[in-house]
């Protein structure tokens, strides 16, 4: 787990490393450059790294193998050993024990297809001196971040946009990625905060051709949403072959040069990475949980039930009001664009505490999305019935609705009045409210929808990929990556291995989802480890009191940040609307925290970033 950069465009050393410096925190352990120099070429590469696997500084980068071929690398090759294996049958030699040299050589074996031979977490640019090129690639779901800037000329990219910013003088905020920002929460890829710079799509190769300036992106994965590949064995059989497949996910992931620990809520997921860790390393696994001092927020009990039971090395972390305050006001330190998912705020406390104890950590990100595991999936199943009924009737039930001052009732009135289930869904996930935006974008136009306006699977199969390609890519990676690199940890996460979630997503709905019971293979996978009544109890989120906060504690911060003045230098709101919003929030009639959060983290986002330059 580190951080890359490279350029083709001119900068001296100092300014590289500046921009290295940046985002030091991804990769403390080495800082690299290297400036290459060929056919009037001018190539810079750097690196901050951290060390996880071959700590020895030969298998520092950027790195050269076969002396034309140099690579920088972020992220993670779980299977590199057997890739390692077959490669030195090839003929193929080896001079350290990383994971980077195994993936130059795949590359010189296999050319661009080397990425279908690879699982893993990754981000890395390939620069090939014999042809003159650039080739990269981002891991299947996005957990390592691929930020570029290409001009048709040139060509920049890095782990984080605000080494790309730094030192560049042509960049332009953009008006569409805010107005995407105020719907989403995040900015959607291959959009980002700057005009000029974009994402590489997950699951996606490039290329730049460094003589003719060319610039090419190619999806090499996706996942079956036309349902093409079902799985045709019993429950049984599906149950034996995804334990199995749980278990090489979380052995390979325990691999490492340094101390492996895992995250523990006491959830589903989370106690179902621990239980395959325990049965698969030799060593005694360390958990990690966090206890919050506030009153329905705090479910540090249930990950310490599941600790005992799997007899681990438990730490419960005890967060304070103070720690969480100092992250508020630096959150834009590591999340260099805007980006409003609150629980952020406890996942970087879980990792600063965590790092004292490891350096790598399981996490059990993906099970919800994967095996249909969030309670919405339900609801839209239910509510889907709602729109079999004519709109009119709907639309009169709505305004009988809107009568009741009850602030829940007028959503539910608002949701019934779509015109499907598709939109009602893509407007739960995009804020069923979204009168506070001025904007001529219109901000839920993705190319993922495709996802889930088809008519190969059922609705609750059609959101669960959509939430795949949206939510846990946009949204869940972003918050882990940021938050464990904050503090140099490496999160590692088994059910995001793509053999999992090819898996899940051949599946028959009722082998995950029946008769109200979510997640229904991966619980009954994981009662064989751990005892099925510790798990039965409603399930939660990994959230902080921001609601009471913003209007009490945080009150004075909140009114002061986001005064008159201050919303009339946003963009795209509607001043006016969000002012009632805010003091709908304070006076208590409505729950708004999650608009005040936003509005927060843009405010500082431009109040840092957005001085001088445009808005366009």
């Amino acid at each position: 787990m580190c951080g890359i950069y490279g350029t083709t465009l001119t900068y001296n050393e100092q300014q590289v490393k500046d921009k290295l410096k940046r985002t030091a925190f991804r990769g403390p352990d080495k800082m690299g450059w290297q400036f290459y120099e060929q056919n009037k070429h001018k190539i810079i590469f750097g690196h901050n790294r951290l060390s996880i696997i071959d700590l020895d500084p030969r298998s520092d980068q950027p790195f050269t193998y076969y002396e034309h071929i140099h690579i920088v690398f972020n992220g993670e090759v779980y299977n590199f050993k057997s890739i390692r294996e077959t490669l030195i049958k090839l003929g193929y030699k080896f001079n350290t024990t990383s994971d980077t040299e195994v993936l130059c050589a795949a590359y010189l074996e296999y050319g661009q297809d080397c990425v279908d031979h690879f699982n893993g977490m990754f981000a890395f640019v390939i620069y090939d001196e014999k042809k003159q090129q650039f080739f990269g690639a981002r891991d299947r779901l996005g957990q390592k971040p691929f930020y570029y800037y290409h001009n048709g000329t040139d060509f920049e990219f890095a782990s984080q946009i605000s080494s790309i910013q730094l030192h560049m003088d042509n960049l332009t905020i953009s008006e569409r990625a805010i107005s995407y920002y105020l719907a989403w929460g995040n900015i959607p890829d291959p959009q980002s905060i700057f005009n000029e710079v974009k994402k590489l799509k997950a699951g996606h190769t490039f290329t730049f051709d460094l003589n003719t300036g060319d610039f090419n992106t190619k999806p090499y994965w996706d996942i079956d949403y036309k349902n093409e590949h079902p799985f045709k064995g019993s429950y049984e059989d599906a149950k034996q072959e995804l334990n199995e497949i749980l278990k090489d996910a979380v052995s390979t992931r325990l691999f490492a040069d340094v101390p492996v620990g895992v995250f523990l809520s006491g959830g589903i997921d989370s106690s179902l990475i621990a239980a395959k860790a325990t049965e698969t390393s030799s060593t005694k696994i360390k958990t990690f949980s966090v206890k919050f001092n506030e009153k329905g927020f705090d479910e540090s009990k249930y990950a310490q039930q599941v600790a005992d039971h799997l007899q681990t090395d438990h730490h419960v972390i005890e967060c304070n009001y103070d720690e969480g305050i100092d992250l508020i006001k630096g959150f834009n330190e590591f999340y260099d664009e805007p980006f409003s998912d609150s629980s952020a705020i406890p996942s970087m406390l879980l990792s600063k505490h965590t790092k004292k104890h490891v350096t790598v950590a399981l996490s059990g990100d993906a099970g919800d999305e994967s095996f249909i595991g969030y309670h919405r999936y339900n609801w839209a199943r239910k509510g889907n019935k709602i729109y079999k009924l004519p709109q009119s009737f709907r639309k009169l039930s709505a305004n009988g609705l809107n009568l009741i001052p009850y602030y829940r009732l007028k959503v539910i009135a608002k949701t019934i009045q779509y015109k499907d289930s598709n939109e009602a869904y893509l407007n739960a996930m995009t804020g069923l409210d979204q009168s506070f935006i001025k904007t001529d974008y219109n901000n839920r136009d993705v190319e993922e929808l495709k996802y889930l306006m088809h008519d190969k699977k059922n609705l609750i199969e059609r959101v669960s990929d959509f939430d795949t390609k949206t939510y846990l890519n946009w949204d869940i990676n972003t918050k882990v990556d940021r938050a464990t690199m904050a503090f140099s940890l490496e999160a590692r996460a088994p059910l995001l291995d793509h053999r999992v979630v090819d898996f899940a997503n051949s599946l028959p709905t009722d082998f995950k989802f029946k008769k109200g019971t979510t997640k229904r293979i991966l619980k009954d996978v994981l009662y064989q480890s751990v005892p099925e009544h510790i798990f039965n109890r409603p399930k939660s989120g990994f959230t902080m009191p921001f609601a009471r906060w913003f209007k009490e504690d945080l009150k004075d911060f909140v009114l002061s940040e986001l005064n008159d003045e201050a919303l009339k230098s946003i963009p795209c709101i509607d001043v006016e609307k969000v002012q009632f919003m805010i003091k709908q929030h304070m006076d208590g009639s409505w729950n708004r925290y999650p608009l005040i959060w936003k509005l927060l983290v843009l405010k500082q986002w431009l109040n840092d970033n957005g001085k001088g330059l445009p808005i366009v």
